[in-house]
C-alpha cells in the first residue's frame, strides 16, 4: 500500500475531488496549508492570489504578506493499494498541470498497514470501499 499525498493549488482543489472520484477513489482527505517552492513571490502573484481566493482567511493572508511568503494550498492524501499508484498520480496530474511554477508536488510514500478502527479490519482489507459496510 502507499500513501498518495498531493499539494495543489486552491482553485484545483474541487475539480481534483471530482476526478478522483470519477477515477473510483472516493475515499480520500483534504486539508489546508501554506507553504512555498524555491522561487520567490512577488507583489503581483500575491494581488492574484488575494482576488482569485476570496475564501482565504485573515490569518493565512497575514502569513503570506510578511516575510518569504506562504502561499495558501490544498493537500490532499489517500492511500491505495501498489498497482493503482500511477492510476492516481496520472489523474492528479492531469487535473492539476497548468505547467507554470506553483502546480505543486505528489509524494508518494510506502505504508505498512491500515486499521479499520470500526471492523478492526487490515491491510488493503481496510481501504477497500466494497468491504465493512
Amino acid at each position: 500500500m502507499k500513501e498518495v499525498t498531493a499539494i495543489i493549488r486552491m482553485n484545483k482543489i474541487n475539480e481534483t475531488k471530482e476526478a478522483l472520484v470519477e477515477a473510483g477513489y472516493p475515499a480520500f482527505t483534504a486539508k489546508r496549508a501554506v507553504g512555498r517552492g524555491k522561487r520567490p513571490v512577488d507583489a503581483q502573484v500575491l494581488q492574484a492570489i488575494q482576488e482569485d481566493e476570496a475564501s482565504v482567511d485573515s490569518d493565512v493572508l497575514a502569513t503570506i504578506s510578511q516575510g518569504p511568503r506562504l502561499i495558501p494550498k490544498r493537500m490532499v492524501h489517500l492511500v491505495v493499494p501498489d498497482d493503482k499508484v500511477s492510476d492516481v498520480v496520472d489523474t492528479i496530474v492531469k487535473v492539476n498541470q497548468t505547467r507554470n511554477p506553483g502546480d505543486g508536488k505528489i509524494f508518494v510514500q510506502s505504508i505498512t498497514d491500515v486499521i479499520r478502527i470500526r471492523t478492526k479490519e487490515t491491510g488493503e482489507k481496510a481501504i477497500d470501499e466494497m468491504t465493512g459496510h
